[in-house]
């Protein structure tokens, strides 16, 4: 995928992904029965390893990238992985992945074997699948609607890629661009892709802004992420913004949040974030598992760090189920609630 700069076009792919917090895989009956032990030694020690070195090599940070990979094979020679379902350990390794450091982006899934599959599909087909899921789901765009005094409302549950969902984003933001405040709904969000988050910021400045960079491993670049030079429709410039958030709120969500509120341009009401700000992507280990490794951090321009493992407290701190009347409450009293 190409790197996605300030003056890429809309339908670019940003390079830096975040991976959504998502259950295992399901298998199908005949699979679950299946366990560590129908490997054999030699396999789940292939596995294991193949896993480590893998973690060792693509982590952002070495160090404890090297901890991780130790406390993988310790794991494997005290037995914690014998006897065990392959989806149950799935789990266990995603358990023991993010224990070093809580990393919640670092995750295990299970491959569903070929022989399980109804047929074998090629990445075209695979990609065409996954584009017709995303818009089966609105691309993330769950609600748009005014609600009383003109307050704009938007339940965002994924940051689709603007390559799929840019028509779609567009189209939202020319529904709210009269309104007089406008509220954002993240609290079901679990992340997605940089590039959405770039193209619904740029609706909110007028002028050029540096909204995060991204420090990738082995990269001596610093890859930069501003708003766009151009998004079609009426910006927001000056309409009041207010983001909900909850624990759920995961990942891209979450850099949305933190970049409009380094920048002072939105209220956040709600709960406490996630925590997950390390970028990255999946792995094949061994044609058996995937794996979600962060090989990236993020860096804001205004705090010179980001929000892994805090999470990002709120402006207005009320429950998840209280955040929307709270701020329907302020934006028609046109306060920020501090």
């Amino acid at each position: 995928m190409n790197a996605f700069s300030g003056n890429t076009s809309v339908l670019s792919l940003a390079l830096v992904t975040f991976g959504l917090a998502l259950p295992s895989a399901p298998v199908s009956s005949t699979a679950k029965q299946e366990t560590t032990d129908d490997l054999g030694p030699e396999r789940m020690e292939q596995v294991i390893e193949s896993l480590a070195t893998k973690i060792e090599d693509q982590y952002i940070f070495e160090e404890l990238a090297k901890e991780i990979g130790a406390h993988l094979r310790q794991q494997l020679w005290d037995g914690a992985y014998e006897g065990i379902s392959l989806g149950k350990l799935a789990d266990r390794l995603t358990r023991d992945l993010r224990s070093v450091n809580n990393d919640l982006h670092l995750g295990v899934r299970r491959i569903i074997p070929r022989d399980e599959r109804e047929v074998e599909i090629s990445p075209e087909e695979s990609r065409r699948r996954q584009i017709e899921n995303y818009r089966r789901r609105n691309f993330g765009f769950a609600k748009v609607e005014i609600l009383d005094g003109n307050v704009g409302y938007l339940d965002l549950r994924s940051f689709a890629p603007a390559e799929i969902a840019a028509e779609t984003a567009v189209a939202a933001m020319g529904f709210l661009a009269n309104t007089d405040a406008l509220i954002i709904d993240l609290r079901n969000n679990g992340g997605g892709s940089p590039s959405m988050v770039q193209l619904l910021s740029t609706y909110f400045f007028e002028e050029p802004t540096h909204l995060n960079s991204f420090e990738l491993r082995g990269q001596k670049l610093i890859k930069q992420f501003w708003t766009l030079p151009y998004a079609p429709g009426k910006k927001l410039v000056d309409t009041p913004l207010y983001i909900l958030t909850s624990g759920r709120t995961f990942s891209a969500a979450e850099e949305f949040t933190y970049n409009m509120k380094n920048l002072g341009r939105a209220t956040i009401v709600g709960e406490t974030t996630g925590g997950g700000a390390h970028p990255g992507g999946t792995h094949d280990i061994e044609g058996l598992l995937s794996v979600f490794i962060p090989d990236g951090r993020a860096i804001n321009p205004i705090s010179g760090t980001n929000w892994e493992g805090v999470g990002i407290p709120a402006h207005v701190k009320v429950t998840q189920t209280q955040a929307l009347d709270r701020a329907k409450t302020l934006a028609r009293e046109g306060s920020t609630g501090e």
